[in-house]
C-alpha cells in the first residue's frame, strides 16, 4: 500500500456497525468510502456516502472490483454470519494485497439464569426441536427458515424484515418486523405467541439482545447457533473505534 492516508476504502456493510464506520469516515476529505450492500433487503437502512448494492461475483469478481476501483483497504463489516462474502473478501484480499479488516461485534454472552443449548448449525437447531416445545419463535433470517422446512409437530412464528421464501415448514406464519427492539416489548410478544422456545442466531448486538433477556425472565430455552469463524490470518476489531484507529495506522 502506498504511504499516506487510505485513498479508498470499501466497507462491505448492510449493518449497524457498517452504517457507523461510514459515518464515522464521512468528511474525511482524503478518504473516498463506499459502502457495499448485498442487497438481500428489500428497503436497506443506507449508510451515508457512496453505496452500491448487489453481489461482485465471488471472490474473483471483488479482486477485479478492488483493482478496477483502486481500493486501498477493506473493512469487513458484515453480518456475523455472512459466511460466504467474509471467505470471498479474504480471498479477494490475499490475491490483490489490499489490506482486510474485520469489523465483528463480540458475541451474545449468557448470565446466569439463562437456559442456552448452543448448537453448530441450523440443522442441529431443526434437530433439536421435536424435544423442545410446540410453539417456535424463530428468529434466525428470512433465508433461514428453509433449514426447518422438514420439522413437523412445531409451529414456528418466524420473525423478519422481509417475507421468507418457500421452502417453509408445514405450520408457519410470519411475523414481518425491524429492530431494535424493547425487554418489556419482548415478553409481551413471547406471552401473546405462547411461546415454547426461541430459536436464534449468536448475531450479538443491542438491537436484538432483549429477546435473549425476555427469554430469561420467561424461563425459556433458546436453542442459539453458533457463529462460523473468521477467515483465519485477517485481524479483527470489535467496534467503531477500533477499525478507525486500524485505518489512521495505515496512513
Amino acid at each position: 500500500m502506498p504511504a499516506g492516508p487510505v485513498r479508498h476504502l470499501l466497507v462491505l456493510g448492510g449493518t449497524t456497525e457498517g452504517r457507523a464506520l461510514a459515518a464515522a469516515l464521512d468528511g474525511r476529505p482524503s478518504l473516498r468510502v463506499t459502502s457495499s450492500l448485498a442487497g438481500r433487503v428489500a428497503q436497506p437502512r443506507l449508510p451515508v456516502g457512496e453505496v452500491r448494492i448487489g453481489g461482485f461475483g465471488g471472490a474473483d469478481g471483488l479482486a477485479d472490483w478492488l483493482r478496477a476501483e483502486r481500493v486501498d483497504a477493506v473493512v469487513d463489516a458484515t453480518h456475523p454470519f455472512a459466511a460466504g462474502i467474509s471467505h470471498n473478501a479474504a480471498l479477494a484480499a490475499a490475491s490483490t494485497g489490499v489490506p482486510l479488516l474485520v469489523l465483528r461485534r463480540p458475541g451474545f454472552t449468557p448470565v446466569e439464569g439463562d437456559r442456552w443449548l448452543p448448537v453448530p448449525s441450523l440443522a442441529a437447531a431443526a434437530e433439536l426441536l421435536p424435544l423442545r416445545g410446540e410453539r417456535v419463535f424463530l428468529t434466525t433470517g428470512r433465508q433461514s427458515v428453509a433449514a426447518f422446512a422438514h420439522v413437523v409437530g412445531a409451529h414456528f412464528i418466524a420473525r423478519s424484515v422481509d417475507p421468507p421464501e418457500p421452502p417453509l415448514p408445514p405450520s408457519f406464519e410470519v411475523l414481518l418486523d425491524r429492530g431494535p427492539f424493547t425487554i418489556a416489548g419482548e415478553e409481551e410478544l413471547l406471552r401473546r405467541l405462547a411461546v415454547d422456545v426461541l430459536v436464534t442466531k449468536d448475531s450479538g448486538g443491542a438491537a436484538t439482545a432483549p429477546k435473549l433477556t425476555a427469554a430469561r425472565g420467561l424461563g425459556l430455552p433458546v436453542i442459539i447457533v453458533e457463529r462460523p469463524p473468521v477467515p483465519e490470518g485477517v485481524p479483527v476489531v470489535p467496534d467503531v473505534e477500533g477499525a478507525v484507529r486500524w485505518l489512521e495506522q495505515r496512513g
